[in-house]
C-alpha cells in the first residue's frame, strides 16, 4: 500500500534534530509522499527548499494561515507569487479564517485569504484551506472566489452541513487523526462514509493531532507522518472499506488533484 500524507508541517522545529529519520519511518510505513505545509512566507520558503532536497517524495505549499495575516501586506505579493510558480509547489496556503484565536484582526483575515485566492488562480493552483469558527464568512469568500483549480478543506472537524456545503464547492475533504479521537471526532466516523472516494484525502497535520488511540504512545507526544496508515485504516473501517482502497482510492485522488509525480521506486 502506498499512502500520501497531504499535511505535514515538517519545517516544525520539533523535527530539527531527526528530519531525515522522520521521513525514513514514513517510507517504511508505506507513506510514500507528502506535502510540507507552508503557514507563512518563512516557512513556506523552507518547504520549499525541502521539497528540492527530496524530490518527487516531498513537495510544498505556500501561503500566510490566518494567524499571520496581520503580516502579510501587498509588497509580499510577489514573492508569494514567485514561490506558487515554483513546480515543487503544489498548493497555495494554508489559507482561510481563523476566527477562534483571532491572532490577526479578521478583516486582516478577509483581505489575506481573498488576495491568496486571487494567486490560486493567477498560478493554476488548487488551495490548501483552514477554517475554524468563521464558516459563514469562510463559504462566503470562497463562493465569490471559487478555487478554479480546487482544493482542500484541511482537517475537516465540522459538520455534515459543512461538509456538504464544502463538497458542493468541488473541495476536497482532508482527514486528521482528530478522526481518531472519540471525544472530539466521534460525529465524523457518521459522515466520512458520505464522503466521495474522489475526494476523500488523508493528513496528520504533524507534529500536531497525534491520534488518541495509538497504542503505545510515543512519549515525546509527536505526531508523525508514519501514523498516516493509522489514520487511514480508521477512515477505511468507517467508510466499509479496506485499507487497501482507501490508501489506494486517496493516493490517486492527491496525485490527480495536486498533479504530483509518483515517487521513485525503492
Amino acid at each position: 500500500m502506498q499512502w500520501i500524507d497531504v499535511g505535514v508541517n515538517l519545517t516544525h522545529e520539533s523535527f530539527n534534530a531527526d528530519r531525515d529519520a522522520v521521513l525514513a519511518r514514513a517510507r517504511s510505513a508505506g507513506v510514500t509522499q507528502l506535502m510540507v505545509t507552508g503557514a507563512d512566507l518563512t516557512s513556506s520558503m523552507a518547504a520549499a527548499e525541502l521539497a528540492l532536497r527530496w524530490p518527487q517524495v516531498l513537495y510544498a505549499t505556500a501561503g500566510v494561515h490566518p494567524h499571520y495575516a496581520s503580516q502579510m501586506h501587498a509588497e509580499h505579493l510577489p514573492m508569494l507569487r514567485a514561490l506558487l510558480s515554483r513546480p515543487e509547489v503544489v498548493a497555495a496556503g494554508e489559507c482561510g479564517l481563523d476566527y477562534h484565536r483571532n491572532y490577526s484582526p479578521r478583516q486582516a483575515q478577509l483581505q489575506a485569504f481573498e488576495r491568496q485566492l486571487a494567486l490560486a488562480a493567477e498560478c493554476g493552483k488548487p488551495v490548501f484551506l483552514h477554517q475554524r469558527d468563521a464558516h459563514a464568512d469562510f463559504l462566503a469568500v470562497l463562493r465569490n472566489q471559487r478555487p478554479a483549480a480546487g482544493g482542500v478543506a484541511h482537517c475537516f472537524t465540522g459538520s455534515a452541513a459543512e461538509m456538504e456545503e464544502y463538497l458542493e464547492l468541488g473541495l476536497s475533504i482532508g482527514i486528521t487523526g482528530w478522526f481518531n479521537d472519540d471525544r472530539r471526532g466521534a460525529h465524523l466516523a457518521a459522515i466520512v462514509a458520505r464522503i466521495p472516494a474522489q475526494r476523500l484525502l488523508l493528513e496528520t497535520d504533524a507534529p500536531y493531532l497525534l491520534p488518541r488511540d495509538l497504542e503505545p504512545r510515543p512519549k515525546t507526544r509527536r505526531n508523525e507522518p508514519m501514523y498516516l496508515p493509522h489514520i487511514g485504516a480508521a477512515v477505511a473501517r468507517a467508510r466499509g472499506e479496506s485499507s487497501e482502497a482507501c490508501a489506494r482510492h486517496t493516493t490517486a485522488h492527491a496525485r490527480e488533484l495536486f498533479r504530483l509525480t509518483p515517487a521513485p521506486s525503492g
